[in-house]
């Protein structure tokens, strides 16, 4: 049982929250009133929709990795998440996946639920490519996703809708029950509009690695920003600068946080692997050899104190690190502080700094390894 200050899907309450692997019951202190008395914040547990590694590891790495990058991420309040694969090889891609297939059925000890894979790339345009590496399929196939599937299951994939083929490819992707993002995309704002009615759900780290806003020509972040229920964006404060940030914030309804996070989370300075790439993280970010921003070091808990510093309140900033995150994915048992959801909770201090993490009422241990 926990007490303190408990955001539910109705609002605040002061009291407590009882649970085991699930939340048994939730009850106001009647003798609380408005105060705090344990000065501590219940929230639900961070969902991350977009990560890629932490802690040295990097999940195109395949084998234990996604264990390792589970754990580490546990310790910054984040209860669930979507492993994140590059674009690369075939063989890379399947040793990923295979990888993954593991942490997804087997929750590690003391770490994150692995929900399932976002499939980032390799479906991607070769003018938008970013941090990832030259190895973008000319054009996708349903028998190509479906392999992959087989191997783990998919829950989000990136795709440029303007390649060829892939629109024609996005309601057979829905059918699937794969969440489409539009994303690594050098197309206009008529094919994000096309794209989005043929069933296409969200926008891969929204404004990064897409057309940008023009008032003539909008490009895909302009369809975003027109007609977007649910995007992600990376609230680093570096990736997007907090104009940028506020402007989505008005304009997508359920515009959700993620990390982007890479290998170098959680590290010192140095060199990193992302994918195949050799990345190096400095200055509180990882960039190529070239000075491209490459994926984040950014935590969630780090994300939620963004948000809040950008001027939302809480309960608004908590819902775009869980309960958001949770919706797009059809988690229905997780992202929310109800009585029979899965116990993935973050107590926060006064700092909005994690005192306590449970993943499916599994106490995690907060101290660095």
């Amino acid at each position: 049982m926990l007490s303190g200050r408990i955001l539910t899907p109705q609002g605040w309450i002061t009291g407590s929250i009882a649970f085991d692997q699930r939340i048994q019951s939730i009850e106001a202190d009647p003798q609380a009133g408005a105060g705090n008395n344990s000065g501590l914040t219940i929230l639900p547990g961070f969902i991350d929709l977009h990560v890629h590694g932490a802690a040295g590891a990097d999940i195109m790495q395949g084998g234990d990795a996604g264990a390792t990058v589970a754990r580490s991420h546990a310790r910054h309040g984040t209860t669930a998440m979507l492993g994140t694969t590059m674009t690369a090889t075939d063989n890379s891609i399947r040793r990923a996946l295979k990888g993954l297939a593991g942490v997804i059925a087997e929750r590690p000890a003391g770490g994150a639920r692995m929900l399932g894979v976002h499939l980032e790339g390799p479906f991607l345009s070769i003018h938008r490519l970013g941090a990832q590496p030259p190895d973008a399929v000319a054009v996708a196939s349903l028998e190509l996703v479906r392999s992959y599937h087989d191997l783990a299951p998919i829950r989000a994939l990136t795709l440029a809708t303007e390649v060829d083929g892939h629109l024609a490819l996005i309601p057979m992707l829905k059918e699937m029950g794969i969440r489409v993002q539009l994303g690594h995309s050098n197309g206009s704002y008529e094919d994000g509009v096309a794209a989005l009615n043929a069933g296409a759900a969200g926008f891969t780290h929204l404004f990064n690695g897409m057309t940008a806003l023009n008032h003539r020509h909008p490009g895909i972040a302009g369809a975003a920003l027109a007609h977007a229920e649910y995007a992600e964006i990376i609230p680093d404060l570096q990736h997007v600068h907090e104009g940028a940030i506020r402007a989505a914030l008005r304009a997508i309804p359920r515009l959700y946080g993620v990390t982007d996070a890479t290998s170098a989370t959680g590290m010192p300075d140095g060199e990193y692997g992302l994918g195949s790439q050799r990345v190096y993280k400095c200055l509180g970010c990882v960039r190529l050899a070239t000075g491209s921003l490459a994926g984040s070091v950014l935590t969630m808990d780090q994300a939620l104190r963004n948000f809040v510093g950008l001027g939302l309140d809480l309960a608004d900033a908590s819902n775009r690190l869980s309960l958001y995150p949770a919706d797009y994915i059809g988690e229905s048992e997780r992202g929310r502080l109800v009585p029979g959801a899965w116990a993935d909770i973050v107590v926060l201090n006064a700092d909005l700094q994690p005192v306590a993490v449970f993943v499916e009422g599994e106490a995690i241990d907060l101290s660095t390894h």
